[in-house]
Protein backbone atom coordinates (compact mmCIF):
# COMPACT_ATOMS: atom_id res chain seq x y z
CA UNK A 1 0.00 0.00 0.00
CA UNK A 2 0.70 3.75 0.27
CA UNK A 3 3.98 4.81 2.07
CA UNK A 4 3.80 6.81 5.16
CA UNK A 5 6.90 8.71 6.85
CA UNK A 6 8.39 7.12 9.63
CA UNK A 7 7.53 10.06 11.69
CA UNK A 8 4.44 8.48 12.44
CA UNK A 9 5.95 5.36 14.20
CA UNK A 10 7.00 7.83 17.16
CA UNK A 11 5.47 6.47 20.13
CA UNK A 12 4.76 3.28 19.08
CA UNK A 13 8.42 2.11 18.33
CA UNK A 14 11.61 2.04 21.07
CA UNK A 15 11.46 1.67 24.43
CA UNK A 16 8.58 4.47 25.72
CA UNK A 17 5.50 3.16 24.13
CA UNK A 18 2.57 4.71 25.88
CA UNK A 19 -1.16 4.08 25.53
CA UNK A 20 -1.34 7.62 24.39
CA UNK A 21 1.18 7.38 21.86
CA UNK A 22 -0.40 4.27 20.06
CA UNK A 23 -3.95 6.10 20.39
CA UNK A 24 -2.48 9.07 18.51
CA UNK A 25 -0.66 6.58 15.86
CA UNK A 26 -4.46 5.21 15.67
CA UNK A 27 -6.28 8.72 14.62
CA UNK A 28 -3.60 8.98 12.14
CA UNK A 29 -4.64 5.96 10.73
CA UNK A 30 -7.98 6.60 11.05
CA UNK A 31 -7.41 9.57 8.67
CA UNK A 32 -5.41 7.95 5.99
CA UNK A 33 -8.30 5.16 5.98
CA UNK A 34 -10.79 8.05 5.08
CA UNK A 35 -8.93 10.16 2.70
CA UNK A 36 -9.18 7.10 0.02
CA UNK A 37 -12.78 7.25 0.20
CA UNK A 38 -13.68 10.20 -1.50
CA UNK A 39 -11.21 9.67 -4.31
CA UNK A 40 -12.51 5.93 -4.96
CA UNK A 41 -16.59 7.36 -4.82
CA UNK A 42 -15.41 10.08 -7.33
CA UNK A 43 -14.63 7.46 -9.61
CA UNK A 44 -16.86 5.02 -8.83
CA UNK A 45 -19.86 7.84 -9.42
CA UNK A 46 -18.60 9.38 -12.67
CA UNK A 47 -18.92 6.01 -14.41
CA UNK A 48 -22.06 4.80 -16.09
CA UNK A 49 -22.84 1.63 -15.00
CA UNK A 50 -24.46 0.33 -17.38
CA UNK A 51 -21.03 0.31 -19.51
CA UNK A 52 -18.51 -0.49 -17.10
CA UNK A 53 -20.40 -2.28 -14.43
CA UNK A 54 -17.63 -4.87 -13.21
CA UNK A 55 -15.40 -1.58 -12.81
CA UNK A 56 -18.18 -0.26 -10.58
CA UNK A 57 -18.45 -3.00 -8.45
CA UNK A 58 -14.77 -3.02 -7.65
CA UNK A 59 -14.75 0.43 -6.86
CA UNK A 60 -17.93 -0.23 -4.40
CA UNK A 61 -16.81 -3.19 -2.78
CA UNK A 62 -13.38 -1.42 -2.43
CA UNK A 63 -14.83 1.66 -0.24
CA UNK A 64 -17.12 -0.79 1.78
CA UNK A 65 -14.25 -2.56 3.05
CA UNK A 66 -12.53 1.19 3.78
CA UNK A 67 -15.27 2.37 5.32
CA UNK A 68 -14.72 -1.07 7.67
CA UNK A 69 -11.20 -0.44 8.29
CA UNK A 70 -12.30 3.11 9.81
CA UNK A 71 -14.25 1.02 12.20
CA UNK A 72 -11.67 -1.44 13.12
CA UNK A 73 -9.40 1.36 14.15
CA UNK A 74 -11.74 3.41 15.54
CA UNK A 75 -12.57 0.29 17.95
CA UNK A 76 -8.86 0.06 18.71
CA UNK A 77 -8.96 3.13 19.61
CA UNK A 78 -11.91 3.24 21.88
CA UNK A 79 -10.54 0.01 23.15
CA UNK A 80 -7.43 1.56 24.19
CA UNK A 81 -9.15 4.90 26.14
CA UNK A 82 -8.84 7.03 23.18
CA UNK A 83 -11.86 8.53 21.21
CA UNK A 84 -12.07 9.00 17.61
CA UNK A 85 -11.91 12.24 15.70
CA UNK A 86 -14.11 12.31 12.66
CA UNK A 87 -16.43 15.37 12.18
CA UNK A 88 -13.97 17.78 12.11
CA UNK A 89 -12.51 19.87 9.06
CA UNK A 90 -8.83 18.93 9.26
CA UNK A 91 -10.22 15.11 9.08
CA UNK A 92 -10.49 15.82 4.99
CA UNK A 93 -7.67 16.29 3.01
CA UNK A 94 -7.81 18.66 0.40
CA UNK A 95 -7.84 17.72 -3.44
CA UNK A 96 -5.44 18.01 -5.02
CA UNK A 97 -2.59 17.25 -2.49
CA UNK A 98 -0.84 14.67 -0.42
CA UNK A 99 -2.82 11.90 1.79
CA UNK A 100 -2.48 12.74 5.12
CA UNK A 101 0.76 11.47 7.86
CA UNK A 102 3.81 12.62 5.25
CA UNK A 103 2.60 10.44 2.62
CA UNK A 104 5.26 9.62 -0.27
CA UNK A 105 5.99 13.49 -1.35
CA UNK A 106 5.60 13.33 -4.53
CA UNK A 107 2.22 11.19 -4.46
CA UNK A 108 -0.82 13.79 -5.92
CA UNK A 109 -4.10 12.54 -5.28
CA UNK A 110 -6.75 14.07 -7.36
CA UNK A 111 -10.48 14.09 -6.92
CA UNK A 112 -10.89 12.89 -10.98
CA UNK A 113 -13.13 11.00 -12.82
CA UNK A 114 -12.29 7.38 -13.44
CA UNK A 115 -9.39 6.53 -16.30
CA UNK A 116 -6.75 4.34 -16.56
CA UNK A 117 -4.49 7.14 -15.51
CA UNK A 118 -6.23 7.34 -12.20
CA UNK A 119 -5.88 3.56 -11.64
CA UNK A 120 -2.61 3.76 -11.03
CA UNK A 121 -2.77 6.30 -8.45
CA UNK A 122 -5.04 3.61 -6.61
CA UNK A 123 -2.66 1.08 -7.41
CA UNK A 124 0.15 2.89 -5.67
CA UNK A 125 -2.35 3.87 -2.53
CA UNK A 126 -2.94 0.04 -2.15
CA UNK A 127 0.44 -1.50 -3.67
CA UNK A 128 2.23 -4.39 -1.01
CA UNK A 129 5.28 -3.81 0.34
CA UNK A 130 6.01 -6.68 -2.12
CA UNK A 131 3.50 -7.80 -4.77
CA UNK A 132 3.02 -11.53 -5.58
CA UNK A 133 1.87 -11.35 -8.56
CA UNK A 134 3.10 -9.23 -11.67
CA UNK A 135 5.22 -6.07 -10.22
CA UNK A 136 5.07 -3.64 -12.83
CA UNK A 137 3.92 -0.95 -10.45
CA UNK A 138 6.73 -1.69 -7.61
CA UNK A 139 8.37 0.80 -5.99
CA UNK A 140 10.82 0.17 -3.42
CA UNK A 141 10.04 1.99 -0.51
CA UNK A 142 12.87 5.11 0.59
CA UNK A 143 14.68 4.52 3.91
CA UNK A 144 12.41 7.21 5.23
CA UNK A 145 8.92 5.81 4.57
CA UNK A 146 7.35 2.45 5.35
CA UNK A 147 4.36 1.02 3.56
CA UNK A 148 0.79 1.19 5.31
CA UNK A 149 1.26 -2.83 5.74
CA UNK A 150 4.35 -2.00 8.27
CA UNK A 151 2.70 0.47 9.45
CA UNK A 152 -0.40 -1.08 11.00
CA UNK A 153 2.67 -3.96 12.32
CA UNK A 154 3.97 -1.74 14.41
CA UNK A 155 1.21 -0.71 15.73
CA UNK A 156 0.07 -4.05 16.46
CA UNK A 157 3.42 -5.00 18.37
CA UNK A 158 3.21 -1.87 20.35
CA UNK A 159 -0.18 -3.10 21.19
CA UNK A 160 1.19 -6.29 22.17
CA UNK A 161 3.65 -4.43 24.29
CA UNK A 162 1.52 -2.87 26.20
CA UNK A 163 -0.24 -5.57 26.92
CA UNK A 164 -3.93 -6.69 28.05
CA UNK A 165 -3.53 -4.10 31.08
CA UNK A 166 -3.85 -0.98 28.23
CA UNK A 167 -7.40 -1.85 27.17
CA UNK A 168 -10.11 -0.25 29.40
CA UNK A 169 -12.18 -3.26 31.02
CA UNK A 170 -15.25 -3.00 30.40
CA UNK A 171 -15.00 -2.45 26.84
CA UNK A 172 -16.24 0.46 25.45
CA UNK A 173 -18.11 2.35 22.42
CA UNK A 174 -17.56 -0.77 19.84
CA UNK A 175 -18.85 -0.81 16.32
CA UNK A 176 -19.81 -4.83 16.19
CA UNK A 177 -20.41 -7.24 13.45
CA UNK A 178 -24.41 -7.00 14.37
CA UNK A 179 -23.82 -3.47 12.84
CA UNK A 180 -21.10 -3.97 10.70
CA UNK A 181 -20.03 -7.09 8.41
CA UNK A 182 -16.73 -8.60 9.68
CA UNK A 183 -16.07 -5.98 12.24
CA UNK A 184 -14.34 -7.18 15.46
CA UNK A 185 -15.03 -6.08 19.26
CA UNK A 186 -12.06 -5.16 20.36
CA UNK A 187 -11.36 -6.01 24.08
CA UNK A 188 -7.42 -7.17 24.35
CA UNK A 189 -4.22 -7.50 22.77
CA UNK A 190 -5.79 -10.34 20.36
CA UNK A 191 -9.09 -8.79 19.35
CA UNK A 192 -7.13 -5.78 18.32
CA UNK A 193 -4.62 -7.37 16.22
CA UNK A 194 -7.51 -9.59 14.69
CA UNK A 195 -8.85 -6.27 13.61
CA UNK A 196 -5.17 -4.75 12.21
CA UNK A 197 -4.92 -8.13 10.52
CA UNK A 198 -8.26 -7.59 8.60
CA UNK A 199 -7.30 -4.42 7.83
CA UNK A 200 -3.62 -5.42 6.50
CA UNK A 201 -5.21 -8.47 4.40
CA UNK A 202 -8.29 -7.01 2.91
CA UNK A 203 -5.64 -4.45 1.38
CA UNK A 204 -2.92 -6.17 0.56
CA UNK A 205 -3.18 -10.03 0.58
CA UNK A 206 -1.74 -12.67 2.88
CA UNK A 207 2.25 -12.83 2.59
CA UNK A 208 1.59 -16.18 0.62
CA UNK A 209 -1.94 -15.05 -1.53
CA UNK A 210 -3.48 -12.03 -3.28
CA UNK A 211 -6.47 -12.73 -1.24
CA UNK A 212 -7.78 -11.88 1.54
CA UNK A 213 -6.96 -13.54 4.60
CA UNK A 214 -10.19 -15.03 7.06
CA UNK A 215 -12.90 -12.82 5.08
CA UNK A 216 -16.01 -14.26 4.26
CA UNK A 217 -15.56 -14.08 0.92
CA UNK A 218 -12.15 -15.22 -0.57
CA UNK A 219 -11.88 -12.17 -3.00
CA UNK A 220 -8.68 -10.47 -3.95
CA UNK A 221 -7.06 -7.78 -1.73
CA UNK A 222 -7.54 -4.02 -2.60
CA UNK A 223 -4.54 -3.75 -4.97
CA UNK A 224 -5.34 -6.71 -6.93
CA UNK A 225 -8.09 -5.57 -7.74
CA UNK A 226 -7.81 -2.75 -8.82
CA UNK A 227 -4.81 -5.21 -11.09
CA UNK A 228 -7.81 -7.22 -12.28
CA UNK A 229 -9.39 -3.57 -13.92
CA UNK A 230 -5.93 -2.08 -15.34
CA UNK A 231 -5.30 -6.08 -16.86
CA UNK A 232 -8.93 -6.70 -18.03
CA UNK A 233 -9.78 -9.59 -16.85
CA UNK A 234 -10.08 -11.66 -13.34
CA UNK A 235 -7.53 -12.54 -10.95
CA UNK A 236 -8.27 -16.90 -11.10
CA UNK A 237 -6.34 -19.64 -9.41
CA UNK A 238 -4.21 -20.93 -12.33
CA UNK A 239 -2.03 -24.24 -11.20
CA UNK A 240 -0.08 -23.29 -14.29
CA UNK A 241 1.28 -19.69 -13.61
CA UNK A 242 3.77 -18.46 -11.68
CA UNK A 243 2.51 -18.04 -7.98
CA UNK A 244 -0.74 -20.31 -8.70
CA UNK A 245 -2.37 -17.41 -10.08
CA UNK A 246 -3.17 -15.64 -13.44
CA UNK A 247 -5.31 -12.68 -14.84
CA UNK A 248 -6.74 -14.99 -17.25
CA UNK A 249 -10.41 -14.99 -15.78
CA UNK A 250 -13.69 -13.26 -16.85
CA UNK A 251 -13.01 -10.08 -18.76
CA UNK A 252 -13.35 -6.50 -16.66
CA UNK A 253 -13.43 -4.25 -20.07
CA UNK A 254 -13.21 -0.69 -19.62
CA UNK A 255 -15.48 1.42 -22.16
CA UNK A 256 -14.25 4.96 -22.24
CA UNK A 257 -17.47 6.61 -23.49
CA UNK A 258 -18.94 5.29 -20.28
CA UNK A 259 -17.00 8.20 -17.94
CA UNK A 260 -19.51 11.48 -17.13
CA UNK A 261 -17.12 14.45 -18.35
CA UNK A 262 -16.92 15.99 -14.51
CA UNK A 263 -14.29 17.91 -13.55
CA UNK A 264 -11.34 17.39 -12.20
CA UNK A 265 -10.79 18.44 -8.39
CA UNK A 266 -13.77 20.73 -8.26
CA UNK A 267 -12.48 22.95 -5.19
CA UNK A 268 -9.98 24.57 -7.25
CA UNK A 269 -12.48 26.37 -9.88
CA UNK A 270 -15.61 26.57 -7.58
CA UNK A 271 -19.10 26.86 -9.33
CA UNK A 272 -20.46 30.07 -9.65
CA UNK A 273 -22.79 31.26 -6.58
CA UNK A 274 -26.42 30.49 -7.07
CA UNK A 275 -25.61 28.27 -10.06
CA UNK A 276 -27.30 25.01 -10.32
CA UNK A 277 -23.62 23.08 -9.56
CA UNK A 278 -23.38 25.24 -6.57
CA UNK A 279 -26.34 24.34 -5.20
CA UNK A 280 -25.70 20.65 -5.06
CA UNK A 281 -22.26 20.42 -4.54
CA UNK A 282 -23.76 22.62 -1.12
CA UNK A 283 -26.11 20.01 -0.84
CA UNK A 284 -23.75 17.22 -1.58
CA UNK A 285 -21.09 18.53 0.79
CA UNK A 286 -23.54 19.46 3.81
CA UNK A 287 -25.09 15.62 3.44
CA UNK A 288 -21.39 14.59 3.63
CA UNK A 289 -20.25 16.71 6.56
CA UNK A 290 -23.70 15.42 8.22
CA UNK A 291 -22.65 11.80 7.71
CA UNK A 292 -19.06 12.27 9.21
CA UNK A 293 -21.07 13.86 12.31
CA UNK A 294 -23.46 10.51 12.34
CA UNK A 295 -20.03 8.31 12.18
CA UNK A 296 -18.36 11.06 14.84
CA UNK A 297 -21.48 9.54 16.70
CA UNK A 298 -21.45 5.98 16.28
CA UNK A 299 -17.57 5.77 17.12
CA UNK A 300 -18.02 7.64 20.05
CA UNK A 301 -21.06 5.97 21.80
CA UNK A 302 -24.07 6.10 20.09
CA UNK A 303 -22.97 2.65 18.67
CA UNK A 304 -26.66 2.26 18.21
CA UNK A 305 -28.73 0.50 15.56
CA UNK A 306 -30.78 3.49 14.93
CA UNK A 307 -27.68 6.08 14.57
CA UNK A 308 -25.83 3.09 12.36
CA UNK A 309 -29.49 3.81 10.26
CA UNK A 310 -29.10 7.49 9.90
CA UNK A 311 -25.28 7.16 8.78
CA UNK A 312 -26.53 4.27 6.22
CA UNK A 313 -29.45 6.69 5.10
CA UNK A 314 -26.96 9.59 4.55
CA UNK A 315 -24.85 7.48 2.58
CA UNK A 316 -27.39 6.55 0.46
CA UNK A 317 -28.54 9.87 -0.16
CA UNK A 318 -24.81 10.62 -0.90
CA UNK A 319 -24.57 8.22 -3.32
CA UNK A 320 -27.64 9.09 -5.12
CA UNK A 321 -26.62 13.12 -5.42
CA UNK A 322 -23.51 12.15 -6.36
CA UNK A 323 -24.85 10.13 -9.24
CA UNK A 324 -27.60 12.61 -10.69
CA UNK A 325 -24.70 15.69 -10.32
CA UNK A 326 -22.46 13.12 -12.43
CA UNK A 327 -24.97 12.22 -14.52
CA UNK A 328 -26.42 15.28 -15.36
CA UNK A 329 -29.37 15.24 -13.96
CA UNK A 330 -32.03 16.67 -14.08
CA UNK A 331 -30.00 19.05 -17.05
CA UNK A 332 -27.98 16.63 -19.15
CA UNK A 333 -25.88 19.42 -20.56
CA UNK A 334 -24.65 19.89 -16.91
CA UNK A 335 -22.33 17.35 -14.97
CA UNK A 336 -21.26 18.01 -11.56
CA UNK A 337 -18.59 16.90 -9.72
CA UNK A 338 -19.14 17.07 -6.16
CA UNK A 339 -15.96 18.66 -4.37
CA UNK A 340 -15.78 16.68 -1.01
CA UNK A 341 -15.80 19.38 1.93
CA UNK A 342 -16.79 19.81 5.45
CA UNK A 343 -19.80 22.08 5.17
CA UNK A 344 -21.73 21.98 8.70
CA UNK A 345 -24.31 24.59 7.17
CA UNK A 346 -25.71 24.60 3.99
CA UNK A 347 -25.89 28.08 2.47
CA UNK A 348 -28.80 26.71 0.19
CA UNK A 349 -31.10 26.25 3.25
CA UNK A 350 -29.97 28.68 5.81
CA UNK A 351 -29.05 31.57 3.57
Amino acid sequence: MFLVHRSLLQGITGPSITPQGVCATLQSAIKLEHATIPPYLYALYSLDAGKNRQIADILQSVVVEEMLHMTLASNVLNALGGAPEIDTPNFIPTYPGPLPGGIEGDLTVNLAPFSMTQLKTFLRIEEPEDPLVYRSLAANPVESHVTIGQFYTAISDAIATLGDGAFVNPPRNQVGPDLMRESVVVVNVATAQQAINTIIEQGEGTTTSPLEGGGIVDAPAHYYRFMEIQKGYQLVADTTAPGGYAYNGAPIPFDPTGVYPVTTNPALCPYPPGSVQASANNNFNYTYTSLLSALHALFNGDASQNRMNIAIGLMMSLKGQAKAMMAGIPDPTVFTGPSFEYQPVNPGISG
